[in-house]
């Protein structure tokens, strides 16, 4: 059993995954960047933490075969399938302030409003977002550790582009499907993306 949903350039989406169910993202038209954020669906409290999930992976950009885990150091969801390779654990989430900060315009909302409508369904707010995975983003880091200026680069995914990602307990998933037109990360066009569950076998 499958379900689709579309989300609009700039949308969200929230929803339970439950345990061995698996979550695709597909990039329908190519640079489209897409901020992540998972928690226990059962205990909320036990959230994505990037730190774990890093040093279990030993890079700062996953891929298949990489789990994501909680600040309980248990794996929320695996990466079973990327046509991207290299998704970016280090570049957080947009918002009205950071906007105002990096770009100087105002009352421009991000990931990070989306990241609370969200929440919101579940009961949750501000204090529960934490740095988040974005699918389809680069940020490059020099061999002198430093950024890019534009922190971002434009994203390198091509239409049709998946990730998915299999359920490792009950899984509450949040997902900005990003906004942001003031760095290159979604070509200054952002585009609509599909989200498939598909039920275990």
């Amino acid at each position: 059993m499958t379900n689709t949903i579309i989300v609009e350039a700039g949308g969200h989406w929230a929803g339970v995954v439950p345990k061995g169910d698996t979550l695709t993202i597909v990039d329908l038209k190519g640079g489209q960047g897409v901020d992540f954020l998972c928690y226990n669906a059962e205990h909320p409290e036990e959230r994505y933490h990037a730190p774990n999930t890093l040093k279990a992976a030993l890079t700062l950009k996953l891929s298949a075969g990489h789990k994501l885990y909680s600040d309980d150091a248990r794996p929320i969801f695996t990466i079973t399938e990327d046509t991207f390779d290299g998704h970016d654990t280090i570049g957080g989430c947009c918002s009205e302030v950071s906007n105002e900060m990096l770009y100087g315009v105002k009352g421009i909302s991000g990931c990070r409003e989306n990241f609370l409508k969200g929440l919101k369904t579940f009961g949750l707010g501000r204090r529960d977002i934490v740095p988040n995975i974005n699918f389809f983003c680069d940020v490059p880091v020099n061999d002198e550790r430093a950024l890019k200026d534009t922190v971002f680069v434009p994203s390198k995914a091509q239409a049709g582009a998946r990730v998915s990602l299999r359920a490792e307990m009950n899984a509450l998933a949040v997902i900005s499907n990003c906004p942001q037109v003031n760095n290159p990360c979604n070509h200054g066009n952002p585009t609509e993306i599909e989200i498939t569950l598909t039920a275990a076998d």
